[in-house]
């Protein structure tokens, strides 16, 4: 097999297999190179889709305890079995993953696991799990190797006690206090499913409202609603430290603009204060690809970066980390580089918080307009 393509893909989340399809739909010979087992990157495998499984299957567990009877369903005592709830989540993911695979095959897309780093103008070399390498000449490249979680400085994430989102959907248990550090998406979708099975949940956030970018509004009403589902807020506050013992985790918060320190006692504490670009290994700075300050590579309104024949999408760019957003990009792309217009109206990609009631907004929000 030769190892020549028009097109090779560094990434297969949203953004990169979006982008190697409709590539190879435009006639592209196309490879794709992806470090995971399985395709669909953080989103298939263990964000957007895994936590979608777990919050449907949450809110079902809270309407059977809560709702049902009031339709004259009698009997329903649910009761939550978090081994077989882990069970579910896999099976969607792997129905996914698998998809996305069949996908490949169907439209004569070439995967490759490995890291991928790109070595020269139109190569990138693989290198495997058992660390043999290999070459592919390209056309052209695209970066879409997505993002990774954010720390906070001074806590160490072992996803056992202290985790990440990726910890946050693998519990063996419901925890009795879960301490949630940051109040956007990921932190109040994930502190909802574990609400909702009993868990006392304690939203920790540095600004004085939740879902920074959202509606002013909604961030001032939303908050009345989640009280009723048991969370509490600690607003204006940050956490200064996390320390881990058998009995539990200890986290000590402060007053965002100065005051006296307090502690919470919980049992996991989840780490949800935003994504950070990934770009790791890929050997940017030796081929000329210029990154930002905030660790973005840097693109024009075409997504070509500093480096001829290398384009970027997804999370790893500028603009919102989302998946729909990169799956745009990657379609826009992919037309691109087949010589047609392919182009991104980010004024009209909406956001979401799958919540109950779930919080939805597309445009600017008035805050905006006005600034």
């Amino acid at each position: 097999m030769t190892n020549k393509f028009d097109l090779t893909v560094i990434g297969t989340g949203p953004g990169g297999y979006v982008c190697a399809i409709r590539a190879a739909q435009l006639g592209l010979k196309v490879a794709v190179v992806e470090k995971r087992a399985a395709h669909g990157g953080t989103c298939l495998n263990v964000g957007c889709i895994p936590s979608k499984a777990m919050l449907h299957a949450s809110e079902s567990f809270a309407e059977a305890g809560h709702s049902f009877e009031k339709m004259g369903i009698g009997g329903c005592k649910p009761k939550i079995n978090v081994k077989q709830l882990l069970a579910f989540k896999d099976e969607v993911v792997l129905g996914n993953t698998k998809g996305i695979e069949f996908l490949f095959k169907k439209n004569k897309i070439t995967a490759f696991q490995g890291t991928g780093k790109i070595v020269g103008r139109g190569k990138v070399e693989v290198t495997g799990a058992d660390g043999s390498s290999q070459v592919l000449e390209t056309g052209n490249i695209v970066i879409a190797t997505g993002s990774d979680v954010a720390n906070l400085p001074g806590v160490e994430i072992d996803e056992k006690q202290v985790v990440s989102s990726t910890g946050a959907l693998e519990l063996g248990k419901v925890p009795k206090h879960l301490v949630v550090v940051g109040a956007g998406v990921i932190g109040l979708e994930l502190g909802s499913v574990w609400a909702r099975l009993g868990a006392k949940v304690t939203v920790v956030e540095f600004l004085d409202r939740i879902l920074p970018g959202m509606d002013g509004d909604i961030a001032k009403q939303f908050p009345r609603l989640l009280k009723k589902q048991g969370f509490e807020f600690q607003l204006g506050h940050k956490v200064t430290g996390v320390k881990t013992a058998k009995s539990g985790v200890t986290v000590t918060i402060e007053p965002a603009k100065g005051g006296e320190a307090e502690s919470i006692k919980a049992d996991i504490v989840l780490v949800a204060i935003g994504r950070i670009p990934y770009t790791d290994g890929l050997g940017l700075a030796d081929v000329g690809v210029k990154v930002s300050d905030r660790g973005q590579v840097e693109i024009d309104d075409h997504f070509k970066t500093s480096a001829d024949g290398i384009y970027a999408i997804g999370d790893c760019v500028r603009g919102p980390m989302l998946a729909h957003k990169a799956e745009d990009e990657g379609v826009a792309l992919a037309e691109i580089l087949a010589g047609q217009s392919g182009h991104v109206n980010y004024d009209v990609i909406p956001g979401v918080v799958y919540t109950m009631p779930e919080v939805a907004a597309v445009g600017k929000t008035e805050d905006e307009l006005k600034a």
